[in-house]
């Protein structure tokens, strides 16, 4: 599995192998799966309007309880008010894939949280790796465009992951530590009332379109160790409520596995997310896997 399993130098910062776990069990009293399931798909740089008519129609037609699931799509930027008037917002919210630091202005190129109000977008995508990797997006901007997004009322998907090299040279703690206080540093994000307004996505950057998924156990460890630190700097309550979503070549086929762990709250999926049946199954995943 290409080593990606934990080694001994991670397993001496990991605080969700076996008795990080139990630690997790003490500090947090109920239990992350009981959080409304979230499900989002990023569409990426895909689709014309044609093929997202035909993507739209079939998921409209798909048949879930949107009370016991949440689901978000994210398409292109210049398909946002399109997809917005056509998805059946009974069952479906419609996300950004990006956010600007600041307001509207001289600012080529960028798109504001009051342009994506103006629109009806209600939901953002922050610091996707393809983001950090292709763009440079560090993790100050990643915190500055989720505090932006937050300040604005805006619903945001703040996105952390690690490298295959950060995985197998032991840095897969220290790198996620240092996305999320970049999170933390901003009081925008201290500052949330509602925490079903922030779902964390956890995207290992070896497993997105790669094939390679996270086996259950290592994106339970994970989501384990995100719930512990938020626990500790956010509190027990703040820490249960938060949803933590699991990204990185979900598809029909493995959703149903991962679903079954304590601390995945959810899917942030991609390629698959393009294929309405798929994605309906992603959907049905939690449901089908209790």
């Amino acid at each position: 599995m290409l080593g990606l399993k934990c080694n001994a130098q991670a397993r001496n910062q990991c605080i969700s192998c076996s008795k990080g776990v139990r630690a997790r069990r003490a500090l947090i009293c109920n239990a992350a799966s009981n959080n409304k399931f979230f499900v989002g798909g990023n569409w990426k740089s895909n689709g014309t309007k044609e093929s997202i008519k035909d993507l739209v129609a079939g998921l409209n037609a798909a048949d879930f309880d949107p009370k016991h699931v949440e689901v978000v799509v994210a398409p292109t930027f210049v398909h946002l008010d399109y997809v917005n008037s056509i998805i059946d917002k009974n069952k479906f919210a419609v996300s950004s894939q990006n956010i600007w630091i600041k307001g509207t202005g001289a600012f080529t190129g960028e798109i504001a949280a009051e342009t994506l109000q103006d629109l009806g977008i209600h939901w953002v995508i922050t610091g996707h790796s393809e983001r950090r990797a292709l763009c440079n997006e560090t993790n100050d901007v990643v915190g500055l465009k989720t505090a932006r997004a937050l300040e604005l009322g805006l619903n945001v998907i703040p996105c952390v992951g690690e490298t295959l090299e950060q995985r197998q040279s032991g840095q897969i703690f220290s790198v996620l530590d240092a996305q999320m206080k970049a999170l933390f540093d901003r009081q925008a994000f201290i500052a949330v009332k509602d925490w079903s307004k922030v779902v964390i996505a956890y995207e290992p950057v070896w497993a997105i379109g790669t094939g390679v998924v996270a086996t259950p156990e290592q994106a339970q460890e994970v989501h384990a160790y995100l719930r512990k630190v938020l626990g500790n700097k956010l509190g027990a309550e703040v820490a249960s409520s938060v949803r933590i979503l699991y990204g990185g070549s979900v598809n029909d086929k493995n959703c149903e596995e991962l679903a079954q762990k304590e601390d995945v709250d959810g899917f942030l999926v991609g390629g698959a997310s393009l294929q309405a049946a798929s994605f309906e199954t992603i959907i049905k995943a939690h449901a089908a896997s209790r």
